[in-house]
């Protein structure tokens, strides 16, 4: 190595950020193992790199001893003292011991060390960027798929989209650039992992933020969302301003808000609808589109009985119970819906 080395290695400092005494010090054990590697394992050896003119040197490290025992860890209190009259027994004396054809090594290993720690800054650069990212969304490109792993194209790198995280009955052709939400980020020794999702209730949140001025200014607020990804999603959301009807907001002049969503989601149902601190009126509320003629509140166990129209009883309930199961995500609350003639026949007996 040479100073042309020094000097790109200070080049990489500035462009890249990469230490240039952290490149010395991982070449300095890299070059410690290429010596055992070609020269004998059992000695115990230092790597000293002139950090100005890149030059290599490597020195055996050996206990003066009396009586050696071991010429490779040991070396005799009369070599010590031809080589520095201080030495005394006990001390660790250097010995160098640099091979002829060691600067060739030296080379071709700090070439991998350089590579590997210049992939090793820019993982970190893409995790640090990533990892403040977590719960946003992003749009990326279906670059392909392995094992029902969706792997998406983010620019700078690559995110996966588990089965799990999919969106069922969901067809994620190349090339399709679709919104995801970024459920987590991992740091591996392969690099950052950034796992996606298309089925969080995060990634509905984040789509209403995007699309809707009002969310975005805080006029109004989402309070709380129940997803079955692919099927129905309720969105609870109330407004801080009297003028402002938060429904309307987020459906958007002709639903062209709303729609969007839709869009982007494939065809999900979304109810949207007023969340209230009256807690008989969220549940009645939470059953939309169903009518409701009384809700009866037990706070001890938070739990609600709920009476519809007879007409209304199976929209209020739903479609093997979707209604009913989202408006109880939403509300935290247990939900028991009951018709009228059924509420009034259990009145009467």
């Amino acid at each position: 190595m040479n100073t042309e080395f020094v000097e790109a290695l200070e080049e990489i400092e500035r462009e890249k950020g990469i230490s240039k005494e952290v490149i010395f010090e991982a070449l300095e054990s890299a070059l410690i193992s290429s010596y055992k590697k070609n020269f004998g394992s059992s000695q115990n050896v230092e790597v000293v790199i002139d950090t100005d003119t890149g030059r290599v040197n490597v020195y055996a490290k050996k206990t003066i001893v009396d009586q050696v025992e071991d010429t490779l860890l040991e070396i005799s209190i009369d070599e010590a003292k031809n080589i520095d009259d201080k030495y005394q027994i006990g001390d660790i004396a250097s010995i160098e011991i640099t091979p002829k054809n060691f600067g060739r090594i030296a080379a071709q290993t700090a070439k991998q060390v350089v590579i590997q720690r210049i992939k090793d800054a820019e993982r970190d650069v893409i995790f640090d960027e990533f990892i403040n990212r977590e719960n946003e969304i992003i749009t990326g490109t279906v670059q392909r798929i392995s094992k029902n792993n969706i792997y998406i194209d983010l620019g700078k790198t690559e995110g996966i989209l588990p089965p799990m995280e999919q969106i069922e009955g969901e067809i994620y052709g190349q090339g399709d650039r679709i919104k995801l939400f970024i459920l987590e980020v991992k740091k591996t020794t392969k690099g950052p992992q950034i796992i996606l999702s298309r089925s969080h209730p995060g990634l509905v949140k984040r789509l209403f933020e995007l699309e809707v001025p009002e969310i975005q200014e805080g006029i109004v607020d989402i309070y709380a969302i129940s997803r079955e990804a692919g099927s129905r999603t309720k969105l609870a959301v109330y407004s801080k301003d009297s003028n402002v009807d938060p429904v309307g907001a987020c459906v958007g002049f002709k639903g062209g808000r709303v729609k969007a969503i839709v869009e982007e989601l494939n065809g999900e149902k979304i109810d949207i609808i007023i969340w209230s601190k009256d807690i008989e009126e969220f549940v009645a509320n939470s059953l939309s589109p169903s009518k409701v003629i009384k809700v009866e509140i037990d706070k001890k166990n938070k739990s609600a009985l709920v009476v519809v129209p007879d007409y209304q009883l199976s929209l209020a309930i739903g479609k093997e119970g979707q209604n009913a199961r989202l408006a109880a995500k939403l509300t935290s609350w247990k939900i028991d819906i009951k018709s009228e003639s059924q509420y009034d026949k259990e009145l009467g007996s």
